[in-house]
Order: structure tokens, then C-alpha cells, then sequence
């Protein structure tokens, strides 16, 4: 999915859950979107249970969160937390 078509599905609103990347009219965050998947629901739950969303509206909130994490910088978690270097 192209970064048009998700900026066009996924958008960020100060007045709405404080500024996280919602689906557009709905207090849906991409960041609900992920953990509702980390529980383990698959697409198809997700579409079944929250029938305002469509496949196209969760294909741009992982497309966002891809985008966004791959742009991140990445720093080593033992550098963070040093008991954790090997």
C-alpha cells in the first residue's frame, strides 16, 4: 500500500485520542489496530467484530505502522538496559 493511500485512510487529529494515528471518522487507533492483532485476532475478527472498518482501513493501519517503525533509529535494548548485554 502506498504512502498516499494510507495518508488518505489513516489520520492524526490533536482533538482526537490526543493526536495518535486514527482510522479516518473513527476513534480507531492504529496503535488498538495492532494490539487487537498481538491478542491474537486475526483480520477477518477484526472486521467481523468492528464492522465500521473495512480490509482497506486495516491494510493502511499496517502499512502506517510499517512506515513508521521503519523509520525509526534503532538503538540496541542493552544500551537501554545494560543487565540485558550478553
Amino acid at each position: 500500500m502506498s504512502l498516499i493511500l494510507f495518508s488518505k485512510r489513516i489520520v492524526c487529529n490533536p482533538k482526537i485520542l490526543k493526536g495518535k494515528p486514527v482510522i479516518k471518522g473513527t476513534r480507531i487507533s492504529v496503535e488498538f489496530i495492532l494490539e487487537l492483532l498481538h491478542s491474537g485476532m486475526s483480520l477477518q475478527n477484526i472486521l467481523d467484530e468492528y464492522t465500521q472498518l473495512s480490509k482497506v482501513d486495516l491494510e493502511a493501519a499496517l502499512a502506517f505502522a510499517k512506515h513508521a517503525v521503519s523509520h525509526e533509529e534503532v538503538i540496541p535494548l542493552f544500551e537501554l538496559v545494560p543487565s540485558l548485554r550478553a
